[in-house]
């Protein structure tokens, strides 16, 4: 019961932080689940967040489902789940219930203005993070190019890219481990 109440706390922690979406609460992901509580890997992490971008609804839900059901299965996976959502449900409540009467006002203006670039900030960290960890040669770089390109100048689905990701990245691998064992 105490993990779950751990996983609770500790999504809603990071919950609280959604600003920017899923890709900005990366580092905050990084920081309480794989480096204070190591409840994964940063591997993990990296593909909780591909499998997220995969399946239908949030990045951020998705990746404390697959979290929190690692820990304490089913029951976990609702925990961590409740947990990142139950403080935007308040946020979102609290801001819907007054931003009318106060959008106008410099200082809310100001202060979103702050959030934006604070936002812009946490993932450019969060791009800078992932480099590191999935970027490890000049295929890896070739095959970020080509990807940035394609979905930056056309229409096609970020899904799609991952899926020819997967499938190149499975290619690649299999191709190198006959040269190991033909060896």
């Amino acid at each position: 019961m105490k993990e779950l109440i751990d996983l609770f706390l500790v999504f809603c922690r990071i919950g609280g932080f959604t600003f920017g979406g899923g890709y900005a609460m990366l580092p905050i992901i990084q920081k309480e689940i794989v480096e204070e509580r190591k409840w994964a890997t940063n591997e993990e992490v990296m593909d909780y967040y591909a499998i997220g971008q995969c399946t239908p609804g949030v990045i951020a839900v998705n990746t404390a489902t697959f979290i929190g059901y690692k820990r304490k299965g089913i029951i976990g996976g609702i925990a961590a789940t409740l947990g990142v959502v139950f403080p935007s449900l308040i946020i979102i409540t609290i801001i819907a219930t007054f931003f009318e009467h106060f959008q106008d006002y410099p200082i809310v203006q100001n202060a979103l203005g702050g959030i934006r670039v604070a936002v812009v900030a946490l993932i450019t960290s969060t791009i800078v993070k992932m480099w590191k960890q999935s970027i490890k040669n000049w295929i890896g770089i070739a095959f970020f190019i080509f990807s940035f390109l394609l979905i930056t100048f056309t229409d096609l689905s970020p899904v799609i890219m991952i899926i020819i990701g997967g499938i190149t990245g499975t290619i690649i691998n299999l191709n190198k481990s006959k040269k190991v064992d033909a060896k």
